[in-house]
């Protein structure tokens, strides 16, 4: 046996049934001998953006294979996105044989050196012998503490060379610790002394698979629950506890709870400040208590100060803190109201975004798109994503999501045009599910001759393309970049996908519905809105904190 079908054979033992990928790569051929179903995509970037969201759905790792140089040059931005939020992927390289390394530095990419920023491991198989030892570490890495991207090299003439012995390899399944008990009894004594606790979960807890847990807590307390966008749908909107998402793309209600909050309990959430913060979180004001919880000592004290912390996996720290609760018998003060409270906030917001989300406007307002989503899906059995800019800050706010996963959240840092691959990998993790991405037009140029993946992979997924012929959100600052042109559509049509070219809002969910079918059929399909372009968001909510 090779190196290389060793490798493939520890895959398959890590139960991978799918990689993507982009030639050359001496693991591709492989991986179809041995079963492994290859899908091979137009760009290096896609392939991990796959595997990205196949790994954030599933919570098994995803696997990519591209080759050195220009390669995994082309997967570099797709690999940080998945570093800066915590995605466990596998990335695999090829490398010039072992005697020609670093000869040929005009031609070469250095991952090691490059990519050790962006990674949570990155190191080259440099002897047949250290093959199960990497696998092994790598499988490691990708399922104990703090998640985030590997990526193996396989320089070319190792990959061809014989092993000594037959694999003597284990499948290895991850580890988790607990927090400390006495800042368990801590945190929960500042808990208890609170008069207006919030619960600010992070995607942290997403990774630890703690939603039983968060909304149990959330319940026994009777606290207001926020999510950071990375953490939407972890804890159903449609709660009476649920105050929605916080920051750039949070709703009136959550900025309301946040400012009135005393103490802040955030679980799985890094608390990070700055512009990230203000599209996928949100900032923390001064003069609150803050509780933090996080697997990742990098967290603490770094843009807040902590007053209590606890280090420990989200769900393992949740039943501890459930457990503590109960054994203090602690009941917070005036929780009699607080349902009512949220609802009526939340029925005055929609209210004053209702012109908006039902306008007959033509071209089409961007917020009828979101409402007639809404009203046209069924939410318990669709995952649907939004792209950068536009597109998540308009959908996010207003979608209720109602199970786990059901809105995949991303961006701490935002890569435009992640939503198709990302999307296909939803699908690939839940097939039988109707996995949707909203994304723009300028997003879609990235990205769109992917859309030929999904046809000829058989992934059907359904591609909502807000169509503002523009990069709405520059609009204000480079009038130029309002020029952009294309009919989608017909794009979509000629690379064999379903698709529909939509002018009136009243057309919006018959045609998203016969989309919806067409997958069910088997048939990944593209609906194309034409709208006008429209920046008011959620940030004059938050402006002030």
């Amino acid at each position: 046996m090779k190196v290389k079908e060793a490798i493939v054979n520890i895959l398959k033992m890590e139960g991978v049934n799918f990689v993507t990928c982009f030639p050359p790569n001496k693991l591709i051929n492989p991986c179809a001998e041995y079963g492994v179903r290859t899908i091979l995509v137009r760009q290096e970037r896609v392939a991990i953006n796959i595997a990205d969201g196949f790994a954030r759905v599933s919570f098994k790792p995803g696997v990519a294979l591209v080759a050195g140089g220009v390669g995994i040059e082309n997967a570099f931005s797709g690999i940080s996105q998945a570093y800066s939020d915590m995605v466990p992927i596998l990335v695999f390289v090829d490398q010039s044989s072992m005697d020609r390394i670093g000869t040929r530095p005009i031609q070469d990419f250095d991952a090691l050196f490059t990519l050790h920023k962006v990674t949570k491991w990155v190191e080259r198989i440099n002897s047949k012998r250290q093959t199960e030892e990497f696998l092994r570490r790598a499988f490691t890495y990708l399922r104990s503490g703090k998640t985030g991207p590997v990526v193996l090299e396989v320089p070319e003439d190792l990959a061809e060379e014989n092993m000594d012995t037959s694999l003597s390899y284990k499948p290895v399944k991850g580890w988790k610790c607990a927090g400390d008990p006495e800042d368990i009894k801590a945190a929960v004594k500042a808990l208890s002394n609170a008069r207006n606790p919030l619960l600010y979960v992070g995607e942290g807890a997403f990774y630890a698979k703690a939603w039983d847990e968060v909304r149990e807590f959330a319940e026994l307390l009777k606290l207001p629950v926020m999510t950071t966008l990375k953490a939407k749908s972890i804890f159903p909107e449609d709660h009476p506890l649920s105050v929605g998402v916080g920051g750039r793309v949070g709703s009136k209600v959550a900025a309301h709870f946040l400012k009135k909050a005393d103490l802040v309990l955030a679980i799985g959430a890094s608390l990070t400040r700055g512009l990230t913060t203000s599209v996928i979180g949100a900032p923390i004001p001064k003069g609150k208590i803050i509780v933090q919880s996080t697997v990742d000592e990098w967290d603490i004290n770094k843009d807040y100060y902590a007053d209590y912390v606890i280090i420990g996996d989200a769900k393992l720290v949740l039943r501890q803190l459930i457990e503590e609760v109960k054994k203090q018998n602690v009941r917070l003060p005036d929780r009699e109201g607080l349902e009512d409270e949220i609802r009526r906030l939340k029925e005055e917001w929609l209210k004053e975004w209702m012109p908006k989300l039902t306008s007959n406007e033509i071209p089409i307002n961007p917020y009828r798109v979101v409402w007639e989503i809404i009203q046209t899906v069924d939410k318990k059995n669709t995952i649907i994503t939004h792209d950068a800019g536009c597109p998540r800050d308009h959908l996010a706010p207003f979608y209720e999501a109602v199970t786990p996963r059901g809105y995949l959240g991303w961006g701490h840092h935002s890569t435009l045009g992640y939503s198709l691959g990302g999307a296909m990998g939803a699908k690939l993790a839940c097939p039988d599910k109707t996995v949707i991405n909203v994304i723009g037009d300028a997003g879609f140029g990235m990205v769109g001759m992917d859309f030929e993946t999904a046809v000829r992979e058989k992934i059907p997924i359904l591609t909502v393309l807000v169509n503002n012929s523009g990069m709405g959100t520059y609009f204000e600052w480079t009038p130029s970049t309002s020029k952009l042109s294309g009919n989608y559509a017909k794009l979509a049509e000629s690379l064999g996908g379903y698709s529909e070219r939509i002018e009136k809002p009243d057309e919006i969910s018959p045609a998203l519905k016969r989309a919806i079918n067409e997958t069910k059929n088997g048939k990944p399909a593209l609906v194309e809105i034409i709208t006008k372009v429209d920046v008011e968001f959620q940030t004059k909510y938050w402006k002030d904190l």
